[in-house]
């Protein structure tokens, strides 16, 4: 799978050149026994695409990944197939990509410290992606099992904290599979930028009202994030967010939406199947 950097750049260009985050189809979900089903298609430029994934929620205790699948790409006049891809490998560097061009548009420059909740994959990538676009002199890793959050906080040159930690945090990377807010949001610091991509699921939430209340909200689709995204779906219904003021994360990338630098900054993703297709084609033009 290509680089975090090389698909950060695939998808800033992509949204640069026009590609509309709204206008593919929503995502398919199906409940099974043991977690979900989920048909991702997309089409832009040369590529049309379809991931094929499965999220099972306990095999992180089987020593599996939780999320599964596969990636069909082809050629969009044809439709003919070019590649089949590893879903699981494009899914964990697509979504620390995205939010990595979220940040890059979002966050303070210079030096940063940076929170992270969680010690999975997404984790893992974040910290490689986020690293790309800023210079992170501390990281600090939160996570339900000391022992886990000890190894990987010295697999990346950090350091074992707790959600106290956002106090000092210039960038927090939700990665978690949490399903109620992780930290108080009335403790992030003005300029801090949060990025929460643990779920696609309304009833799920990594942030609590009062850090989307004192925030500006970025989102990849506003009419995916009221339809998918907790975090925000939640703090609409307890009145602490206006649909009207959610901003779309095209609109930041191509300089057409103004942030505040005097308020936090949340990036809610849930994952869209335009990001995977645009990683994939990226990945199959650097073998070609």
């Amino acid at each position: 799978m290509i680089g975090e950097a090389a698909a950060i750049g695939a998808l800033r260009e992509a949204l640069r050149a026009g590609l509309d985050p709204d206008a593919g189809p929503p995502r398919s979900v199906v409940p099974v026994r043991h977690g979900q089903l989920l048909l991702m298609p997309a089409e832009w430029g040369r590529y049309t695409g379809v991931k094929v994934a499965s999220v099972a929620p306990r095999n992180p205790a089987r020593g599996l990944a939780r999320i599964q699948g596969q990636y069909l790409l082809l050629d969009g006049e044809t439709l003919a197939p070019l590649a089949v891809l590893d879903g699981v490998a494009l899914t964990n560097v697509r979504t620390a990509a995205v939010s990595a061009v979220a940040v890059d548009a979002l966050a303070a420059p210079g030096p940063a410290r940076l929170l992270v909740f969680g010690t999975g994959p997404q984790a893992r990538s974040h910290v490689a992606a986020l690293r790309v676009v800023r210079p992170v002199v501390d990281v600090v890793i939160v996570g339900r099992d000391p022992g886990r959050a000890g190894r990987f906080a010295a697999e990346v040159g950090g350091r074992v904290g707790t959600a106290d930690d956002v106090r000092d945090a210039d960038l927090v990377a939700c990665c978690t599979t949490a399903r109620e807010p992780l930290f108080d949001g009335a403790l992030l610091r003005p300029h801090a930028t949060v990025v929460a991509v643990g779920s696609h699921e309304p009833d799920v939430r990594e942030v609590d009202d009062e850090t989307v209340r004192r925030s500006t909200v970025v989102v990849e689709s506003v009419a995916t994030a009221l339809r998918e995204a907790g975090d925000v779906v939640q703090a609409v219904a307890a009145g602490a967010c206006d649909p009207a003021e959610l901003v779309g994360l095209a609109a930041v990338v191509r300089g057409e939406a103004a942030v505040s630098p005097e308020a936090p900054r949340l990036f809610k993703s849930v994952g869209m199947a335009w990001e995977d297709l645009v990683v994939a084609a990226a990945e199959y033009e650097e073998g070609e």
